[in-house]
């Protein structure tokens, strides 16, 4: 499988280390935070799923049958990766209140776990999440004080907060198909394809934006029209002013703002001056992502260009880190491995698709 990220700038350069990642399905653990309570009661059975090797969508499948409801009625808040184990919430309507004999459904599949059960009165969404907390293990890493050292600035500065491989699709799929689907003008009702090319034809655009940043030694400092986002403040301040970029640096220094990239859409970007000059030519440059974007009206959006891991730490075992962090949700977890080390290809075989 290619690279579909490897034209993307590095924040410390690209790392000279190698390891393996998730050469087992232990080596990546996913426990999911919705971060909010169920309120006992109501027409949806709400399931807590520890899975290893399994997609949320074949898991969630598999329990619409052991429900006897068909999967539309199974929903969840977010996708989580298959070579891992994960714990997360499903969602089952189940209004007239039973629960389910799941003893059989868990005998055919003893790679997924029922931890919990609890009634709601909402079903899940995506998205219904404030984020997930993760234990990642790297292995035959070929130079440990490297990747620590890259550890020290990332806990410090964080990494380019690029949209994973995975939004793109394998090989990049999502995105060709997003290029053909603005280039031909498709029309289509098949709402999960349109969402998909949609995110990965603005993702796409975003990480350009944020790789240019990198290039141009502006990943770390406010430029005259940027939008910022501030702790404690609603919305985006906008758009910087010359006379505002001390203030406004300083408190990006320490941790208070946070400058934020284009998730483009059908109206004009916000951003004005120099931070203008450096986003529209690359809004411009992808027309046949910017025909699909404009063709389905979507909304301009902002999105904060680097990413902290929250109660980032790490331990090391002979050639292994094995790191534990939490991330918002929308955030990805490859962004934080990849300015660690290049990535040794492993070969999985997977029994489900």
């Amino acid at each position: 499988m290619s690279d579909i990220l490897s034209e993307f700038s590095y924040a410390f350069g690209k790392p000279s280390a190698t390891a393996k990642i998730k050469a087992q399905a232990n080596d990546f653990v996913v426990i999911e935070d919705l971060g909010f309570e169920f309120s006992g009661q109501g027409e949806h059975l709400m399931v807590r799923i520890q899975k290893t090797g399994e997609n949320t969508a074949f898991v969630a499948n598999e329990l619409a049958k052991a429900c006897g409801v068909p999967s539309k009625a199974v929903s969840w808040a977010g996708l989580k990766d298959r070579h891992a184990v994960t714990e997360q919430w499903l969602s089952v309507h189940l209004p007239s209140g039973e629960t389910p004999d799941f003893s059989a459904f868990l005998a055919q599949y003893p790679s997924i776990k029922i931890l919990a059960t609890a009634r709601h009165n909402k079903k899940l969404r995506p998205g219904d999440l404030i984020g997930n907390a993760f234990q990642l293990r790297l292995t035959e890493v070929s130079d440990v004080a490297e990747v620590l050292s890259r550890l020290k600035k990332v806990q410090a500065l964080g990494v380019p907060n690029y949209f994973g491989g995975q939004r793109f699709g394998r090989d990049g799929n999502n995105l060709s198909e997003a290029r053909r689907w603005g280039r031909d003008n498709v029309r289509t009702r098949n709402q999960n394809k349109r969402s998909l090319y949609l995110s990965a034809a603005r993702s796409w655009i975003f990480n350009r934006i944020v790789s240019a940043r990198i290039e141009q030694g502006l990943f770390e400092q406010v430029i005259e029209g940027d939008i910022v986002a501030v702790q404690g403040e609603q919305g985006f301040i906008s758009p910087i002013t010359s006379e505002q970029l001390p203030q406004f640096n300083q408190d990006l220094a320490s941790g208070r703002a946070e400058i934020t990239a284009s998730l483009a859409g059908d109206n004009a970007l916000p951003t004005q001056g120099a931070a203008l000059a450096l986003e529209q030519p690359i809004v411009d440059d992808e027309t046949d992502l910017m025909a699909l974007i404009r063709g389905n009206r979507m909304r301009h959006d902002r999105r904060a260009i680097a990413l902290k891991p929250q109660q980032l730490s790490w331990e090391v075992e002979g050639d292994s880190i094995t790191l534990s962090f939490s991330l918002d949700a929308g955030s990805f977890a490859t962004s934080i491995v990849r300015e660690l080390v290049e990535e040794i290809a492993v070969e999985r075989v997977y029994d489900n698709a």
